[in-house]
């Protein structure tokens, strides 16, 4: 599908709003901006969210890890990704620092500036709302993306929520590839019998060998298609029914012992909020 116009008018800014671009959460949130909107540096994805089951769009495979991370983690609750500020007072703060507000070279439009992610956190019974702009780090000295992180940090530090910058070192790569391989799991494909799920959990907690043995025996005892208790697996790890090392690149070869099978109703358990920066 071919990229839309990227240039920027007043009349482009309003119908965004009519639209109800950067309005609304979970599932009814829609970004600011669509990956069919704007070029992307890097690979652009879209992706159904576990927490909010909508499409989410993101602009580079960094954006994307990242949000794999906040999805899998148990203390955010909803994630907003292509979050517009407020303009007038991006523009008042660029004014106050003396720094040119970012605008549409061709139209002379001052933008919408956006953040990455505007993340919402549960812990315990408290709500907390934090914002995180996604750079690599290579692109961390230019003097124009530094001013539009100064003008960020300002607008939400003006609103009370914690704002910083993430950049590809400090995102666990392990942690992150593991929650990929499991991405297409979290929903079972409809020729899958969930029903299997409690008797191959019930295999794993008592079987011996390695777990590539073990998932292959059970669709031969139960005459199921070849690779069918591996998307079982998968998706009981997705649901965090099945607890593991998730600092360990997952293999398939490791000893049944190397994983924790907990009960098919999730205990609360704390979230990998150590890595949310």
């Amino acid at each position: 599908m071919p990229k839309r116009q990227t240039g920027w008018t007043e009349k482009k800014i309003a119908r965004y709003y009519k639209e109800g671009r950067g309005q609304g959460e979970l599932g009814n949130y829609k970004p600011w901006i669509t990956i069919q909107d704007v070029p992307s540096s890097g690979r652009a994805h879209r992706d159904i969210g576990w927490k909010t089951e909508r499409e989410h769009h993101l602009l580079s495979d960094l954006e994307y890890n990242y949000f794999c991370l906040l999805d899998w983690s148990d203390n955010v609750i909803d994630i907003r990704e292509q979050f517009p500020i407020n303009r007038e007072i991006t523009t008042k703060i660029a004014e106050d620092m003396n720094i040119t507000h970012p605008i549409e070279s061709t139209t002379q439009t001052p933008i919408v500036m956006t953040t990455d992610f505007l993340i919402t956190l549960r812990y315990d019974s408290k709500v907390k709302y934090i914002a995180r702009t996604i750079k690599p780090e290579k692109e961390l000295n230019s003097s124009g993306v530094i001013e539009k992180f100064e003008i960020e940090r300002a607008y939400w530090e003006n609103q009370d929520v914690d704002w910083a910058i993430v950049t590809e070192k400090d995102l666990p790569k392990t942690i992150i590839e593991n929650i990929k391989w499991l991405r297409s799991s979290y929903i079972l494909a409809d020729t899958t019998d969930s029903s299997f799920i409690s008797i191959l959990l019930e295999r794993l907690k008592t079987g011996n060998g390695t777990i590539l043995n073990a998932l292959k025996e059970f669709d031969e005892h139960y005459h199921l298609e070849k690779g069918t208790a591996l998307a079982l697996y998968r998706h009981s790890i997705a649901k965090k029914l099945v607890k593991l090392d998730m600092t360990q690149k997952f293999d398939l070869t490791s000893d049944l012992s190397t994983i924790k099978v907990l009960s098919l109703i999730p205990k609360k358990r704390g979230g990998l909020h150590e890595f949310l920066y």
